[in-house]
């Protein structure tokens, strides 16, 4: 293991906001809190999104590592325990200097930190501890934060850190156990759903005591996420969905975040990627994620053993139209809300939109447009007022070549770039390619 001793502060933050491209799990932070008067920052629900250019521009949080030295050996982690990669570590007042500096110079909204576990669970957590209380009660910073907790640390840690954090997150890692053992076998379920558990309850009982207190002390006020690596090994989509359903279900989760499997190290035990992530099938499951979360579907319905795998051609909800022609065609001008939802072309806001709209009069496919509906999608699946938007046919076939004839083929996909932005960059994000 090279540590390096002695660094330089910028060549740190080089090393460890590089060391923390593959956490995905960085989004909105649901939560707005206001400036009181006293401190630095204040805290917004929308707006807080990914990495930045060294110059300031399109900034959001300083996404780190607080140390890439991992006791653990996952066999897909870049800074796995064998890897023979150069090792460094921030301090705590390191971290808060670093904030505190790229915020007044309006670089970032907020801190997104995660680490690799150095000597123990505890010790790592303790020194992240240590960080927030710098951050919150010395510098009185009041933006944004998300932390990582390190799974294994103990409960009196991780409640300190809860109520100095914004958001938390425990990376689930791989959706099985049987995976999370081949793959990391220093982690098991227990250890990351402990604390996944005791951020569920002390959300829920801190919200109770608020309200009959009034305190203003809150604990992990947007909530907890995690994260699944997809492609690393066999496990299939259905399994995938299923695990984040419960997830949602049994856990309260704002998101589960899908990481498609990038190979950074020789290992046998991981899949030869020569066609690069598999993006496509990461996107797929973000669009299942949504029809789980805002569409009332579940994933039996989108999914099943004898079919496990969704279809890389169309987007879930098209998909599952397609397999229950029976319910389709749907008039629009008198259809449910929860109906609206399940058709191609339509989402939360059109299908409010149409249930407001079609009270104060008559509804047109022109005003459908307007409202926001996709109609190259819907048409094949909608009346308005008795008609079709054009002659169609309610055939699987026919449907499916029509709708296919607007989407890019796989192979055109395989050359999307797969880089997370870096502080260091001064890349053009006009020219990075993404699904949409």
């Amino acid at each position: 293991m090279n540590i390096m001793k002695n660094t330089d502060l910028m060549k740190k933050l080089d090393i460890l906001s590089d060391a923390a491209k593959y956490d995905v799990a960085c989004t909105s932070s649901g939560v707005t809190r206001r400036n009181d008067g006293t401190g630095l920052g204040n805290c917004h629900s929308s707006g807080i999104c990914h990495t930045f250019s060294a110059d300031g521009r399109c900034v959001s949080l300083l996404k780190i590592l607080f140390t890439n030295e991992c006791i653990f050996n996952c066999s897909y982690c870049i800074n796995r325990r064998d890897n023979d990669i150069v090792r460094t570590s921030f301090t705590p007042d390191e971290v808060c200097s670093l904030t505190m500096q790229f915020y007044r110079r309006n670089y970032i909204e907020g801190l997104f930190l995660s680490s690799g576990i150095l000597i123990s669970p505890n010790y790592t957590m303790d020194l992240i501890y240590q960080t927030l209380y710098k951050l919150r009660k010395e510098n009185n910073f009041q933006g944004y934060i998300h932390v990582k907790a390190i799974p294994g640390a103990d409960p009196d840690i991780i409640e300190k850190v809860g109520f100095l954090s914004d958001r938390m997150s425990i990376n689930l890692e791989l959706p099985t156990r049987k995976s999370l053992s081949a793959l990391a076998p220093n982690k098991n379920r227990r250890t990351i759903l402990s604390p996944m558990r005791q951020i569920q309850n002390g959300i829920s009982s801190n919200k109770n005591e608020l309200m009959v207190r009034r305190e203003h002390h809150k604990f992990v006020p947007a909530g907890q996420s995690t994260q699944m690596i997809i492609g690393a090994t066999n496990d299939n989509d259905y399994q995938i969905l299923s695990v984040s359903e419960k997830l949602y279900q049994n856990f309260n989760l704002k998101r589960v975040f899908y990481s498609a499997f990038v190979n950074v190290n020789m290992d046998s035990r991981l899949p030869m990627t020569s066609g690069g992530p598999p993006l496509l099938r990461e996107h797929r499951l973000y669009q299942a994620d949504w029809l789980l979360r805002f569409y009332h579907f579940s994933a039996d319905e989108l999914l099943s053993e004898d079919r496990p795998n969704f279809n890389i051609f169309l987007d879930p909800k098209c998909d599952w139209a397609i397999r229950h022609l029976e319910y389709y065609p749907v008039e629009v001008s008198t259809a449910d809300y929860n109906t609206l939802l399940r058709v191609p072309g339509i989402g939360v806001n059109s299908a409010r939109r149409i249930v407001g709209a079609r009270k104060q009069g008559r509804l047109s496919y022109s005003s459908l447009k307007k409202m926001g509906v996709v109609l190259k999608r819907a048409l094949f699946f909608i009346t308005c007022n008795g008609r079709q938007m054009y002659p169609t046919k309610l055939e699987e076939d026919y449907i499916v070549r029509n709708l296919l004839s607007d989407i890019p083929s796989p192979k055109e996909t395989k050359n999307m770039s797969y880089r997370q932005l870096s502080l260091f960059d001064d890349f053009n994000i006009d020219k990075v390619q993404v699904l949409n």
